[in-house]
């Protein structure tokens, strides 16, 4: 199949960006351009023709509002989108719906969905959750439903047909975060600057020392998964006590779900 896609993703870890590229190695399609959103855009960019894989992980059981403020500057004319939403193994409650809802509003029309798991940003070796996910077995699905996409696109009697995502309207009411974020281990920083380059929100700088400004983070956790001294880590109680209830009650695998 020759056809142009987008793959634009919202990844500060890299998980949903995997996903992504495995469902658009399914597709078999052969020209690939990424929009990532990780970083802010800075101007409005407008999709004509093509089919747009969208990705976001969910926090929360939300689309990041992050992520949200920069899909909107994603515009579709006659494009195609297929939604993922990655997981850290709790839920995705409301997520894919609201994926759904800014994309279509955007324009877009959607042909398929899915949810994957990713590993989740609070797991550590004390606290496993959904490590190392997505796995072979993930990203062989991924691809399969890519395979399934392909054949979709070529019935066209099947691509008007719609369809629901699970979710709900209004979405999840999300409560005030408290202000916290990783620190840093000023014996193991060798002050290489990794943290500054992954964090999304321009929250971490050096001055002197590594300084985060915790009301900008979103606890994505990129800078302690990308480190190479290890020198980042969250020692917040707030962090503690949700990692200590997801390892406790989430342990048990969950698996992709498509929609179609």
């Amino acid at each position: 199949m020759t056809q142009k896609v987008h793959l634009v993703y919202f990844s500060p870890t890299n998980t949903t960006k995997k996903v992504l590229e495995e469902i658009a190695k399914g597709i078999g399609l052969e020209q690939i351009s990424n929009i990532d959103l990780t970083k802010p855009l800075q101007l409005t960019e407008e999709i004509s023709d093509r089919i747009v894989l969208f990705g976001v992980p969910v926090y929360r059981g939300r689309v990041p509002a992050e992520a949200s403020e920069q899909l909107k500057k994603i515009k579709g004319r006659n494009s195609k989108a297929v939604l993922i939403a990655v997981y850290g193994n709790r839920d995705y409650d409301d997520a894919l719906l609201e994926l759904k809802d800014i994309t279509e509003e955007s324009g877009f029309k959607t042909i398929a969905a899915a949810t994957f798991i990713g590993e989740h940003s609070f797991s550590t070796e004390q606290f496993p959750i959904a490590v190392n996910r997505p796995d072979v077995s993930d990203l062989t699905k991924a691809e399969q439903f890519g395979k399934k996409i392909k054949n979709l696109l070529e019935d066209p009697a099947r691509l008007g047909k719609t369809f629901d995502v699970p979710g709900n309207r209004p979405y999840k009411e999300l409560g005030v975060m408290p202000e916290v974020s990783p620190v840093t281990d000023n014996q193991k920083c060798d002050q290489c600057g990794v943290c500054i380059d992954v964090c999304p929100t321009n929250a971490i700088l050096l001055d002197e020392a590594i300084k985060t400004n915790s009301a900008l983070c979103i606890l994505c956790c990129a800078c302690v998964k990308y480190c190479p001294n290890e020198a980042r880590y969250n020692d917040s109680d707030f962090v503690h006590t949700a990692a200590t209830k997801l390892y406790t009650f989430c342990s048990k695998r969950k698996e992709p779900e498509f929609f179609m």
